[in-house]
């Protein structure tokens, strides 16, 4: 078993992953989408947990060999983050959304210096549009973003093209193709549904459902 197969099925196994094509969740694009990805529920499963941070940490150790500081992204990339800092015994940092209201205002939690080799840690990648946002955030701080890792992608060209355009290589654990793939092989949907799927992804602002 290939360990993206394998991300997949620990995600589909807690049900942070959830498939439902013929009655489509709406995000918050107004996109109607067949799937709905929520890692936070991983983090309620201890054995899965365990074997998605070590996942995590193998790909920053193997692809990702320079970084100097982990940063997670709030709020859902702040615990794998902090996990995975923990284990490699990495300085920790996290970014908000926008700066703190009060007290120092600011937006980057935690000690970093300017210059310093930083790789982001994501839940995960839909668009590439907000976790991009705080690649600026980092680098407008002064440091070097080498990277992102998360834990599952949608794979959307566009996420990639803007991934391209900002210099910016990430990886991820596991990824809707692998995601649909497993669920047909577990009778989950049928392969005619697994093409509608992966139709879905080709124009998801454009989709309304089988």
């Amino acid at each position: 078993m290939t360990n993206e197969k394998a991300v997949a099925e620990k995600l589909l196994q807690v049900a942070a992953v959830k498939l439902s094509p013929e009655n489509p969740f709406t995000w918050a694009s107004g996109w109607k989408s067949p799937i709905y990805c929520d890692n936070r529920k991983v983090l309620s499963f201890p054995f899965v947990r365990d074997f998605i941070k070590s996942e995590l940490c193998n790909v920053v150790f193997e692809q990702f060999p320079t970084a100097e500081v982990l940063a997670g992204v709030a709020t859902a990339g702040i615990p794998w983050g902090m996990m995975a800092a923990d284990q490699l015994k990495l300085p920790y940092i996290y970014v908000r959304p926008k700066p703190k209201e009060h007290g120092l205002g600011n937006q980057i939690e935690g000690f970093y210096t300017p210059g310093q080799r930083v790789l982001v840690i994501e839940d995960l990648i839909s668009t590439g549009k907000s976790s991009l946002q705080v690649v600026d955030v980092l680098r407008n701080a002064g440091v070097e973003v080498v990277g992102m890792v998360s834990i599952f992608t949608y794979g959307f060209a566009k996420a990639d093209a803007a991934f391209a355009e900002a210099g910016v290589p990430y990886r991820s654990l596991t990824n809707y193709t692998q995601l649909i793939s497993l669920a047909v092989e577990k009778g989950q949907i049928s392969p005619e549904t697994e093409q509608l799927l992966l139709q879905w992804r080709t124009d998801p602002a454009g989709w309304q459902g089988i």
